[in-house]
């Protein structure tokens, strides 16, 4: 595998945003990197691929700067790019949850290392929550954990608010145990919980990524693939691309069984979203899908492709 994809954030006081998004981006550039880059006051998030060199080269660059010096990185490889552009945006926060009160620079919940996370989430009196979006959970999760059916990050507060304490009850649940893909979410929810007066919070520190990286399939208690946002679309346990593919009309990811269903037609519908788009819909997208087949075909990227 010849690009190495490096995910990373940490939850820091930024200032001066658009300086560093130049000499980040300008840096980015020239080692050939692909992928999004977020920068706010609360501070950053990102997945990068690139060449092995360019990828190490660029986080070096980043741990010059004192508040990152103890940047974490979680690396994964790929056999192509699996970007198709360069994003580095400044944003009000690098995961959206919007409450401006929710800081976890000043609080979150106890970190548990993966060695330990299934001793912690085998405990009968842990309710363990899934904080990541229905469409990625559908793929893969840890047995039990609950899904709060979240269409996006922004709706946990209010699935808290419902929910959260009916469940404990139910469950006789007195310890919380967080999770999703690379900690980021999760380390933001356990500040929520926090604030709202829960104790006895806990995250998976490192999240999926982490722990399939740490822990071996023998002893993992981890079911399915780990949705990631990029191009391979899954990884399995060995962090390598899996079946999946997304449906380029409504961008949900697809199993070789949902690929093989009459509503399937690569670039233009799947069982997700054949009844939400129209036959004029459907028409452009087929129209698309020609034209980036056709891009393909002169080894040429086309504009439109997800």
């Amino acid at each position: 595998m010849t690009y190495l994809v490096a995910a990373f954030y940490k939850f820091t006081a930024l200032n001066q945003l658009e300086s560093l998004r130049k000499r980040l981006l300008d840096k980015a550039e020239l080692e050939h990197l692909q992928g999004t880059l977020l920068l706010a006051p609360e501070g950053i998030n990102a997945t990068l691929c690139g060449p092995e060199v360019g990828i190490k080269e660029f986080i070096c660059l980043l741990q010059e700067e004192k508040e990152f010096k103890d940047l974490e990185v979680k690396y994964s490889w790929s056999v192509s790019q699996c970007f198709h552009r360069l994003k580095l945006r400044i944003k009000q926060e690098i995961v959206t949850i919007g409450l401006s009160e929710v800081n976890p620079q000043q609080q979150v919940g106890a970190y548990v290392a993966p060695e330990q996370w299934d001793e912690l989430i085998n405990q009968p009196n842990t309710l363990v929550i899934d904080t990541r979006n229905s469409y990625e959970i559908g793929i893969g999760t840890f047995p039990g954990a609950i899904n709060p059916e979240l269409e996006n990050f922004r709706n946990f507060p209010a699935w808290v608010e419902r929910h959260l304490k009916p469940l404990m009850e139910q469950h006789k649940a007195e310890k919380l145990a967080l999770f999703c893909t690379g900690g980021i979410r999760c380390e933001k929810a356990t500040a929520h919980l926090l604030a709202e007066g829960f104790t006895d919070v806990h995250h998976l520190e490192g999240g999926i990524l982490k722990y399939l990286e740490r822990v071996s399939p023998e002893q993992s208690s981890w079911q399915g693939d780990c949705f990631v946002f990029d191009q391979r679309v899954a990884l399995n346990h060995q962090l390598n691309p899996g079946e999946y593919s997304l449906c380029f009309a409504c961008g949900m990811p697809l199993a070789a069984a949902d690929r093989s269903l009459p509503s399937y037609e690569k670039g233009v519908s799947c069982c997700h979203c054949l009844e939400h788009f129209n036959e004029k819909d459907r028409e452009r997208f087929s129209d698309r899908q020609q034209q980036m087949q056709l891009s393909a075909a002169r080894n040429e990227r086309h504009i439109g492709k997800k």
